[in-house]
């Protein structure tokens, strides 16, 4: 095989080998985050050394929460990393003994102020896979009902709605921009336009 297969879009028969990896070293650590260095060895024999960024691998998940068909739920937040307030989505670790579907259902209690009767896994999200290992399982949570947890944030969060339907104004906004978020709602927002239409096939 190529590159120029691989370029065009056509399916792969093999893969390169995964590399060897000859050693790894902590480099920093945090209170939450640690730093890792792995040498590796590649299949056709050229070695490099990379860094990456590891955490206690809880697992995280990300709910797209909707009062209705037709609005979901944004959380605006104080985010350290570019210190300013960002729009986004409610999300939160899994904490030990849970599963993605308890989490959810208690992020969004903690965040939002509501529970949900149905919650379904949409899709699993990675950010930046050549630097970290970071996993974020998206979930869709729908008939919500008032219910509100405490939570860890250090002040109360901005909660408002927005149509689904309406992405792309979002996307004009200076606040709103984590690409987890509006993969997410892209993601959902055609799985609900297809349910629609499967929806009004049947009826004809």
């Amino acid at each position: 095989m190529s590159r120029d297969d691989t370029a065009t879009g056509d399916t792969p028969t093999s893969y390169p080998r995964k590399p060897q990896i000859l050693g790894r070293q902590r480099v920093a650590q945090s209170r939450l985050f640690q730093i890792e260095s792995l040498d590796l060895r590649f299949s056709n024999g050229e070695e490099r050394q990379f860094e990456r960024l590891t955490g206690a691998d809880r697992g995280a998940v990300m709910i797209i929460a909707m009062p209705d068909p037709e609005h979901v739920l944004l959380i605006r937040e104080y985010a350290a990393g570019f210190e300013d307030y960002v729009l986004t989505l409610p999300k939160g670790l899994v904490d030990p003994g849970e599963d993605i579907i308890t989490a959810a259902n208690r992020e969004l209690m903690e965040e939002c102020g509501f529970g949900a009767h149905r919650i379904e896994p949409l899709v699993e999200l990675s950010l930046a896979p050549n630097y970290m290992r970071h996993r974020m399982q998206v979930l869709m949570a729908t008939d919500l009902y008032p219910k509100r947890l405490p939570g860890d944030e250090p002040e109360p969060l901005i909660v408002e709605t927005h149509a689904i339907e309406e992405l792309p104004a979002l996307l004009l906004r200076e606040d709103f921009h984590e690409a987890r978020a509006i993969a997410a709602l892209y993601i959902a927002r055609d799985k609900l336009r297809e349910e629609k239409r499967r929806g009004e096939m049947d009826l004809i």
